[in-house]
């Protein structure tokens, strides 16, 4: 048996497996092989920011990981109709520049050309200050083996 396209319709199984393949693709922190997952004209709005272009998604991924070491990423899906998939997220880092852990509460809004590539993300997160001893996400843990309580989802 072949395994599920990744382009839409999605089906429950092929829209999963679209959300591990993003948070896997998220966890290498490489900015040039994430950006090859969104159209050459690919709209984001992360937080505040709107960005438009793999060149500004790379530019704005590497800033990103500047600042945000030791990133752990955690995906689930939300719902998905169609070219859309909606996903909730946790991601864990240490903010370089504050010298403290953070941890990110999000919903992503994904929408997919007929190819199966990202054409528009939109992203709202909420941080929070963590101690290290906090973290869900350390070293050699498995982010997909965490459970995480309704409480946090």
């Amino acid at each position: 048996m072949s395994a599920p396209s990744l382009a839409p319709p999605f089906t429950l199984e092929s829209a999963q497996l679209k959300v591990k393949k993003a948070q896997d693709l998220w966890n290498t922190m490489d900015p040039v092989k994430v950006s090859l997952a969104y159209t050459e004209d690919s709209v984001w709005r992360n937080r505040d920011q709107f960005l438009s272009g793999r060149e500004a998604i790379v530019k704005f991924l590497t800033q990103k990981w500047e600042k945000e070491t030791s990133y752990r990423l955690r995906k689930r899906l939300f719902a998905f109709e169609g070219n859309r998939i909606a996903v909730q997220f946790w991601y864990e880092f240490h903010d370089a520049s504050k010298k403290e852990w953070r941890r990110t509460y999000g919903l992503e809004h994904w929408t997919f050309n007929e190819s199966g590539l990202m054409e528009k993300r939109h992203m709202s997160g909420n941080d929070v200050t963590i101690q290290e001893s906090e973290r869900w996400f350390g070293e050699g843990v498995d982010v997909d083996a965490v459970e995480i309580s309704d409480v946090h989802g």
